[in-house]
């Protein structure tokens, strides 16, 4: 029966990332408004029903979108302890992913785009960006705490300065790819924050 079990798990995962890959490729292709359970089915090579069995409606594969496209944003973050290190790492590694701009990270940037004038989106992204700003807030916690961080660091302003330095910039990625050079960004913009949040150590 364990066998069983797993092997239905697979095809249930499988189906899964077939449906959320073949909802990316749409927004990318023909944007958000393309979306469809139908289409998404169709591409991925099921039928309707199976989507709509697995995800309900539109609005709740557009979420579980999001959160599959945010999560695998930053690869190698997880199990990282929060901090000024952590911190570091996330700045350069989503800078770094701008750079190669595959097209789950590219689904993502154009749904929260797409939120500010849609408010079915909005109320998704809304979410998806308080978590990002609550592990950033996190982090200058932690590196305060463990005086890696200067103690009069604002958690909340830096997480919304981080988030909006980063979206910005991978928005200018996806309108004119050429004038956003990612290697030369993820090194100064990392070491821009390093020098903005990091404790001066004193001359011995």
């Amino acid at each position: 029966m364990s066998t069983i079990r797993r092997t239905q798990q697979q095809r249930r995962d499988q189906a899964e990332a077939a449906f959320l890959t073949a909802a990316a490729e749409l927004v990318v292709e023909e944007g958000v408004h393309s979306l469809t359970l139908a289409r998404v089915g169709e591409r991925a090579g099921y039928s309707r029903g199976l989507v709509t069995h697995y995800f309900g409606s539109k609005q709740a594969l557009l979420q579980r979108l999001a959160h599959a496209t945010q999560s695998g944003f930053v690869p190698g973050l997880d199990g990282m302890p929060p901090g000024l290190d952590r911190l570091l790492r996330l700045i350069d590694g989503y800078i770094g992913a701008l750079g190669q701009l595959r097209m789950p990270n590219r689904a993502f940037l154009l749904l929260w785009a797409e939120a500010a004038t849609a408010a079915d989106l909005a109320r998704i992204f809304r979410e998806r960006d308080e978590a990002f700003r609550a592990d950033l807030r996190e982090d200058v916690a932690a590196g305060i705490a463990d005086a890696t961080i200067r103690p009069d660091a604002a958690a909340e302003e830096t997480a919304v300065a981080v988030l909006a330095q980063l979206r910005g910039i991978g928005l200018q990625r996806l309108v004119d790819s050429p004038a956003v050079d990612t290697e030369r960004l993820r090194h100064s913009v990392t070491e821009y924050w390093r020098r903005a949040l990091a404790v001066t150590q004193s001359p011995a």
